[in-house]
Order: C-alpha cells, then structure tokens, then sequence
C-alpha cells in the first residue's frame, strides 16, 4: 500500500473545472466538506456550470439553490426534500432512471462522471476502503471518473460487500464529521394498521425488501412473530435491525447470501451504522447488484413492499410525482417489483394510507395529469391499504376497479364506484 497522504478539501477541489459532471455519494454520506470548498470557488468565480448527479442526499443543498444559478445545475437520480422545492421552481432538476440502473449510466458512458466526491472508511490492513452507507452507484463512479476525490471519514462504518483499493484516489481528504442520522416518526395507528395488513401477507422464510420510514418500521414492528426471515433490499433502517436483533431476521432460507443481509445504502440512527461496521454478516453491494431482477428472483418468498403516492381504478402506480410536481423518484421500485414477480412463491406489494394527509384520495379515478407512472398496471400485484389487501394479479381492468374500491377510504367509494360506471358502461353493476 502507498504511503496515504492527505491534502485540504480545497486543494482537493482544485482537479475540478467550468462544465465537469459531479457525483456525490449520497443519503448518510454526502460529502459536505467538499460541497463547502466548492462553494468557495464558485463564490469567487473560479468555476461555473457544475453539474451534480446524486441518490437522495441528506445535509445542505447549495448545488440545487437559486443563488448559484449558471454555476451549480443539481440533475439527481431521486429527489428529497432538501432539493424538492428547488427542483419543482427549475433551479434543479431530476434525471429519471431505476436506480439499478444508475450505475450504467456511468459506466456506459451515457453520463459523464468527471469528478467523484465520496466518503470512505479507514482503510483496512490490505490498503481497502469501504463506501460504507453509500455504495449504491458510487463505486461505478470511483471506477470510471478522471478525478476519485476521497474524504476518509473514521465514523464511515467498514463495511465488507464491495470494497475500493485506496490507491484509487487521487485525492484524499481528512474529515471526522459524523455521519446524518435520522430518526423516523412512530408510525400512526393508520400506519399499523397498514403494517398488520402487509406482515399478513409476508410468510415465514420470506426474503424482504422495504425502505425507511415510519410505515416500514409499522411493517416491521408487525414482523416479530415471523420466523427465518431474510433481506435482500437497497436500503434498510433501525426497523430491520430490531428484527435482527430478535433473530427474527436470521436468512437462513435464502439461496444466495444465504445467512447475509445484503443492501447498498444506510439512513438510519448511529446503531444502524456501527451493526454494520466490520460486521461479515452484512454485505454492502454495488447497486447494480442488489437491484438486479434476476438476482432479486434468485431467492424464494422474496417480497417487495413499495409505496405510492396515487394508484388510479386500473392499478397504475405512481410514487415519484403528484402530478407534474416531482416528489421523490423511480428509485429501485420497478427493479423490485420485477424481482420479487419471478421469485418463487414471490409477492409485489404496494402499500400505502388510502388518503393524504390532507384527506385527499390516494385511489382514484385517473392519475394526476403529469403524473409519472413507476409500476405499470400490468406489474401491479398485490395492493395494501387500512381497509385491507387485495391482488390485482390475472384481474380485468373492471375486476380491479372493483377491488381498489373496496379498500378505499369509505367516503371516497361512491366516487369511484360512479368513475367506474361511468367509465365502463351498466355492465360493470355485474362485475363481481
């Protein structure tokens, strides 16, 4: 291993120039040290059309803000709320892509990734780091960019999975920032109502993929009699780790990782971060592994439990728009909903409260206009509300109206049985 040197963030950010394409590695990890050294050169008018590409970031956002129009351009893969008001007034924008599919957008070509700026652990004894929390597409960034930038981070978790030859950078920056935790909300009794009606679905043995937030920590709170189960997602919070903890979680009936809990990026608290800290029973994985469908389908039972932000009477999905304002993004949800289709014995399941918190319908007669669809009505399966759970699988457009409706919120029902009618003539009075 070559002797590590280390330098300043902003004689590291001195590689970049006017027009370079940026990645940051994201969630938990962002580079903030060298988003402020940046910064510094923008506000002297050093550089200008930066463009940044990113998952969901935590942390400050000056690359998505007004006040660095014509220097910074933020072109995220998924939007969160740091950047969503931005994104929606133009000052930012969002690249659709399942995020499977990010890292091939670097190591194609299709995108340029000039500059990578990520977080990496302590290096091991054989000169390897780890992108602990954020592998997800880093790694194809540190592969394929001119200039790897590394901020080497003691409270960046060593996680085993894939790992990156510290050698590989041609910058090393020292910071001991802690990394963003978050704490999500107890989920409502809307939300445990949603998770019974989800756990109910979810066999013993099963392989489980769900994200963050308080309607899968309800899922997972509901998952504790459940035995030999196992995970396999793109990301995983404190909710999955109680249910390691109670060996509830074990993957022993998994048939690849078998007894592995495999993901590619972390939000959650400082014990999500240390459970997965030099931990072999633990892999983090380039994304375009853990996304991978045909990988996903590799393990039986595998369940995918997805959100959504409206599903309309034929049971398309969206979840990355309200309408034409972006909300979040593609994300990994197709990848999965794919996988876990051709798992044997395998559930897609999207879940979520019948209406906003605004009282609004999240079942409805069409989508929003502008409304992106995520899972095509032909891929959506099982749909999970409040009200109950019902699988849309080898069922006509009308059958599907139907049953939507009966999980809808009850005061929205007559609405949708006259959309319906209205939609399909006196013939669906008869459709049972």
């Amino acid at each position: 291993m070559k002797e590590i040197r280390f330098v300043s963030a902003d004689e590291a950010v001195k590689v970049v120039k006017s027009g370079d394409h940026i990645h940051l590695s994201s969630v938990a990890s962002v580079p903030h040290i060298l988003i402020r050294a940046l910064c510094r050169r923008a506000d002297a008018g050093e550089v200008e059309d930066l463009h940044f590409h990113h998952f969901h970031t935590e942390g400050p956002a000056p690359y998505s803000e007004e006040r660095y129009a014509g220097i910074f351009f933020d072109q995220g893969f998924f939007v969160g709320p740091n950047v969503r008001a931005n994104v929606n007034s133009g000052y930012a924008d969002y690249l659709p892509v399942h995020l499977g599919e990010s890292q091939k957008l670097y190591r194609s070509g299709a995108l340029r990734c000039d500059v990578a700026m990520v977080q990496v652990s302590l290096p091991d004894e054989n000169g390897m780091v780890s992108l602990g929390t954020s592998v997800d597409c880093s790694l194809a960034a540190v592969e394929v960019a001119a200039h790897p930038i590394a901020v080497v981070n003691r409270n960046v978790p060593f996680a085993y999975g894939d790992l990156v030859p510290i050698d590989r950078f041609e910058y090393l920056v020292e910071d001991d920032t802690p990394l963003v935790t978050k704490d999500f909300a107890e989920p409502t009794p809307t939300e445990m109502l949603i998770g019974r009606n989800c756990a109910a679905l979810v066999p013993d043995g099963a392989c489980i993929q769900m994200g963050i937030g308080a309607l899968p920590n309800a899922l997972a709170a509901q998952l504790t009699s459940h035995k030999d189960l196992g995970v396999h997602t793109e990301m995983f919070a404190d909710g999955i780790l109680r249910l390691i903890k109670k060996g509830v979680v074990n993957g022993a009936n998994k048939a690849i990782d078998r007894g592995k809990v495999v993901a590619s990026f972390l939000l959650g608290s400082d014990d999500v971060y240390n459970f997965i800290d030099h931990n072999p029973d633990v892999l983090m994985k380039d994304i375009k592994y853990t996304n991978d469908p045909w990988i996903i389908s590799r393990n039986p039972l595998t369940m995918a439990i997805n959100s959504a932000t409206e599903v309309d009477l034929t049971g398309q999905i969206s979840a990355d728009s309200i309408g034409t304002r972006i909300f979040s993004g593609t994300g990994g949800q197709l990848d999965f909903v794919k996988g876990a289709i051709m798992s044997e014995g395998g559930k897609s399941i999207t879940a979520f409260a019948s209406r906003t918190n605004k009282g609004k319908a999240k079942i409805v007669p069409l989508l929003n206009p502008g409304a992106g669809v995520v899972t095509p009505r032909a891929d959506a399966h099982w749909v999970v509300t409040e009200y109950g759970s019902v699988d849309l699988y080898g069922k006509s457009l009308q059958e599907r109206a139907r049953l939507l409706t009966s999980i809808a919120h009850p005061d929205d029902r007559e609405m949708l049985e006259k959309a319906a009618f209205e939609r399909f003539g006196p013939h669906y009075h008869f459709v049972k």
